[in-house]
């Protein structure tokens, strides 16, 4: 039987940190190849358009600044919730278009814990939650809350842990 309860739990405040990082890294990347490929058709003189193109995209590269590390991860971790009963993990996330996910118990086929290097340092983890159709995410957990959830869902889907 489906429940129309909402997912309540949230992830950590933390994520907000860590997604401001990433997003740094991701920016920085983006503008060196931005200069790169400006510079590069500048000395060999491609095609005017293409250096207008670059210079108006050079133009955006603060707006884009501000959305992706002043506004993006607040609103990322204020949408985000997530849910266990019984039967089901319930994820609802999504700024401008809410994605509502019923995973049902039976389904699951596997639930791991993965932790990269942002996350390492602040002491997180995403989950990962596997069917045979596709993959869903319950991203930055803190270390403790991210295992017992891990083994609740492997227990209430009834996975054994590889060992």
């Amino acid at each position: 039987m489906y429940t129309t309860t909402q997912p309540e739990n949230q992830i950590s405040t933390d994520a907000i940190k860590v997604w401001r990082i990433s997003n740094i890294i991701q920016d920085v990347i983006a503008l060196i190849v931005l200069i790169g490929l400006l510079w590069t058709g500048i000395h060999f003189a491609w095609f005017h358009w293409i250096i207008v193109i670059l210079w108006i995209l050079l133009g955006l590269t603060p707006v884009d600044v501000i959305w992706s590390i002043g506004i993006q991860p607040v609103l990322l971790h204020k949408y985000w919730r997530y849910g266990i009963t019984e039967e089901f993990v319930q994820l609802k996330h999504g700024i401008f278009e809410q994605k509502y996910t019923v995973i049902p118990m039976t389904k699951i086929q596997y639930v791991e814990a993965t932790q990269g290097p942002l996350l390492k340092k602040y002491g997180l983890y995403t989950i990962k939650i596997g069917t045979m159709r596709s993959s869903h995410e319950i991203p930055a957990l803190p270390e403790a809350e991210a295992f017992v959830l891990r083994e609740n869902i492997a227990e209430r889907a009834k996975l054994k842990e590889a060992e």
